[in-house]
């Protein structure tokens, strides 16, 4: 009995159908996932050449966003900032998804306007869970990311199955739509702040014969043996800022967005104003089209270097 009810609970899962909205550098590796466990997807993006690799691994693809919700279902979005999100969720779209739909919006995003979406949301019967995820393109890939979720609870157990086919850990945060988000801003904020404080070292390094190389391999096997300083001190380390993953100016939008959370509680943050200042620097100097660990070279051109 146990070993039918499990094929037959698989079964559901398999033949949900989910809408999936943007394709970016993240979106395309978590819509291939998806799809790559059986989920059958109807994608949207904004630059609709972008849909046709997954086309080609059975994806449907829908001209609109309305178009590509089923009534019901779910449909998970990965939009670049607040303004996409809640233009993209308009009411003809959470009208047609309608009762039992729930959104899982992945992207990262003000706490505030993750509650403001899950009252909208409301209204229509619809369940919204913020469900920010911490992981670059490869990572998703490998499926060696982690999921930060919050929101209604039932909706919450409901997506676990899905969202737990991408990642090697899911982590609740409880029923406040905005706590994930508050969390995914943290954690960037503290990925950003590690970059700064290795791009000194390695530059003070540097500037005393010292091969940055040196510096990171010994240090990162040691005192800071850990992925974060391992995958982006490689990155400070040699100064590869391209191909992007995650370009500059989504980096300066999730420190703009820290330190806008924090100041709504009084919290003071000079660390995350010195990023701001870097991503605004490395802006100003034409690097747009970096991947964001080149906040980094703002140290050696500090130094001269």
């Amino acid at each position: 009995m146990y070993t039918s009810n499990f094929h037959l609970l698989y079964s559901n899962m398999m033949s949900e159908k989910i809408a999936f909205l943007g394709l970016g550098n993240l979106g395309t590796p978590i819509a291939e996932r998806l799809i790559h466990s059986g989920y059958e997807l109807t994608v949207w993006n904004r630059t609709i050449s972008k849909t046709e690799e997954l086309a080609k691994l059975g994806a449907k693809v829908a001209q609109t966003p309305a178009e590509a919700v089923t009534p019901g279902a779910f449909v998970i979005s990965v939009l670049s900032n607040d303004a996409a999100v809640e233009e993209t969720f308009t009411n003809e779209l959470l009208e047609k998804l309608g009762k039992g739909g729930i959104h899982i919006s992945m992207s990262t995003i003000s706490p505030e306007t993750s509650r403001k979406l899950s009252r909208n949301h409301q209204e229509y019967d619809v369940a919204y869970v913020a469900a920010p995820i911490f992981a670059r393109p490869e990572a998703v890939k490998s499926g060696v990311g982690n999921i930060c979720i919050s929101g209604n609870a039932d909706a919450k157990e409901k997506v676990k199955p899905v969202v737990q086919t991408l990642v090697k850990g899911v982590f609740d945060f409880g029923e406040d739509p905005g706590a994930a988000n508050v969390i995914k801003l943290a954690g960037n904020f503290m990925i950003a702040a590690s970059m700064e404080m290795m791009a000194e070292a390695f530059t003070m390094a540097e500037k005393n014969g010292i091969p940055r190389q040196s510096i990171y391999e010994m240090l990162t096997q040691t005192l800071f043996a850990a992925p974060i300083f391992q995958n982006y001190g490689k990155i400070v380390a040699q100064h590869t800022y391209e191909p992007a993953a995650f370009k500059l100016p989504l980096g300066l939008k999730d420190i703009n967005l820290t330190l806008q959370t924090a100041a709504s509680v009084h919290v003071s943050m000079p660390i995350a104003d010195l990023l701001r200042n870097r991503f605004v620097s490395a802006l100003a100097k034409g690097r747009e089209n970096l991947d964001w660990g080149a906040l980094a070279m703002g140290a050696s051109d500090d130094a001269g270097l």
